[in-house]
């Protein structure tokens, strides 16, 4: 039997620089420590050279690991049985929650928790509050709609 899908989206961090914006940032970034860096080369202070290439490293690796951390994502999937959480870690691995539509409540704050029965999932951590927010709207509609059924009734069909 096939469930009837009432709500389905995809979660995925927000990352507001692009790859070629981060290009034109380290250039820039680089410009400056040179700017920096060979006067006090030249004029004796040569570590100031060192710590300002340390400093470029710094920053590549911050926006290094903040990119790979922009590769975790969550999907969730309601249906007339179970709402479905799949996330996916930065590293590829996957974990796969199933909670029961019948018992699911959405619990929204400054975080946004599922739960049925006794089983609870937060959802959207890396998610902004408007973001959030919205998702659980979302979803609360959807689940709303899907415990308040329609009914095709004699008197509901056009015509004699």
């Amino acid at each position: 039997m096939d469930d009837t899908v009432h709500f389905s989206t995809s979660l995925r961090p927000h990352r507001s620089l692009s790859p070629v914006g981060f290009t034109w940032l380290i250039r820039a970034v680089l410009l400056a420590n040179l700017l920096v860096a060979l006067p006090m080369y030249w004029l004796g202070a040569w570590p100031i050279a060192g710590f300002c290439g340390l400093d470029v490293a710094l920053l590549w690796w911050l926006f290094d690991r903040n990119y790979a951390d922009a590769r975790r994502s969550e999907t969730l999937t309601l249906t007339d049985r179970e709402l479905v959480v799949e996330r996916i870690s930065p590293e590829g691995e996957r974990e796969v929650h199933r909670l029961e539509a019948y018992w699911l409540k959405i619990y929204d704050g400054e975080r946004l928790i599922v739960t049925s029965r006794r089983n609870r999932v937060v959802i959207g951590r890396f998610l902004a509050p408007a973001e959030r927010a919205k998702v659980a709207e979302g979803l609360k509609a959807a689940l709303a709609a899907m415990r308040a059924p329609r009914y095709a009734h004699d008197w509901d069909r056009d015509g004699p």
